[in-house]
């Protein structure tokens, strides 16, 4: 077993942090566009419909607009940490891992399958 050394981990904590504040980045991004998406439709169905004038004060628009925006926000910073975990993943894998081709012999398929 082999120990870590201080510039490795130095290494990997850079690259967590650059990982963390592009994946925050890209959370943000995508709120804002959320919240025009959602607070155009929200406002403007307040003003122009009866329910919705009658029954959504100014609070539930502002939940609904925030909703929206929290859950674009962390969707998105998840799908870019995912992202880039697998790329990470697979530069650092051994060259033996990283030929994904199948070589395989026989029906690409199963005899179910076959025309």
């Amino acid at each position: 077993m082999s120990t870590a050394t201080p510039a490795y981990l130095d290494q990997r904590l850079a690259l967590a942090k650059r990982c963390s504040k592009e994946a925050t980045l890209a959370g943000a991004k995508a709120a804002a566009v959320a919240t025009v998406a959602s607070a155009i439709p929200t406002l403007a169905s307040v003003r122009m419909l009866p329910w919705a004038k009658a029954n959504i004060n100014p609070t539930g628009q502002a939940l609904i607009i925030c909703t929206v925006a929290g859950m674009a926000y962390f969707v998105a910073a998840d799908k870019k940490i995912l992202s880039l975990a697998r790329r990470h993943s697979f530069e650092s894998a051994p060259a033996h891992l990283k030929n994904t081709s199948f070589q395989g012999a026989g029906s690409p398929h199963p005899a179910f399958f076959r025309p």
